[in-house]
């Protein structure tokens, strides 16, 4: 199969297209003809070696850790997914950037979504799940997402209007136009949040989801008035430290079905900044890396 992949640890640049050995599917895994890949900050935090002292990963790797495709393998033990059905979901932390991939959780893709929007709805609903979970019924409480235009945090936002909760985000002055329309209330990040929410929010904020990991998160709790009240899914340096909740992704089947779900009530799109032909996988890693993306990222195979 063709696929992306990097020999040793380093820039977008070690990333190259090339031959590799066809994966198979173990027990309890499919495999799919991958149509799209999505780009996550773990991929290109993997590469770089970055994590390598807390997840390795061996050489050469392909990228990726969700895609969409169509299934063509199916491990032992599998049931409730047939040869040809089209689902989004998780592999490993590395893998999904080829023509073939294995996933260890899947869900039906939408009708109604695009193979690009397939591809960035998994890791990136699993996160803002888990993170918005640990906070709690929604229902009739004012939420605040920090980093809210993000992949994460713009599945978040519908996902929590969805299950009744006024949500209030962050993100820069370009991206205001693009959290209203996913029916957030924007503010700007940063020195005098707490004073913006006050006008936005006059009975205060319940509950906070941070995504950004950009070190406001001791200023998030203040607002929130206790840890316990605060998530957050990208600072795992001060989250233990300061007593907030810290939600891992999961490969969680359950989690994709309720995205995926959703997604056919037409109250959840993966919202896609850019797609990029599997040949221009580096500069799609270069582009992630920059930051501030809106929405996500996608290497179409």
């Amino acid at each position: 199969m063709r696929a992306v992949r990097y020999h040793e640890y380093g820039g977008a640049e070690t990333l190259v297209v090339e031959q590799a050995p066809d994966p198979h599917p173990g027990p309890g895994e499919i495999r799919v003809r991958v149509a799209a890949a999505g780009v996550n900050p773990i991929d290109w935090k993997a590469r770089s070696g970055a994590l390598r002292e807390l997840l390795p990963v061996e050489l050469p790797a392909i990228p990726g850790r969700d895609a969409v495709g169509v299934v063509d393998e199916i491990g032992a033990g599998v049931q409730g997914v047939d040869i040809g059905d089209r689902v989004f979901g998780l592999g490993g932390l590395t893998g999904a950037t080829a023509e073939l991939a294995v996933l260890s959780a899947w869900a039906h893709a939408p009708a109604t979504w695009t193979d690009e929007e397939a591809a960035g709805a998994g890791l990136a609903s699993v996160t803002a799940m888990g993170g918005l979970k640990a906070l709690g019924p929604l229902r009739g409480r004012t939420l605040l997402i920090e980093g809210a235009a993000g992949g994460v945090g713009s599945a978040a936002i519908e996902i929590a209007a969805a299950q009744g909760a006024t949500v209030i985000g962050t993100a820069g002055e370009r991206n205001h136009a693009f959290l209203t329309a996913l029916g957030a209330l924007p503010t700007t990040y940063g020195p005098g949040l707490a004073e913006r929410l006050a006008a936005l929010a006059p009975n205060g904020v319940d509950i906070v989801l941070d995504t950004a990991a950009s070190g406001s998160l001791a200023d998030l709790i203040e607002i929130a008035g206790d840890p316990a009240r605060v998530a957050t899914v990208a600072d795992h340096a001060n989250a233990q430290r300061l007593g907030a909740h810290l939600a891992n992704a999961e490969n969680d089947s359950t989690l994709l079905a309720a995205a995926g779900e959703l997604g056919r009530q037409g109250r959840y799109t993966p919202r896609i900044e850019r797609t990029y032909p599997l040949a221009q996988t580096a500069q799609a890693h270069a582009h992630a890396e920059r930051g501030h993306t809106r929405g996500k990222i996608v290497v179409r195979i």
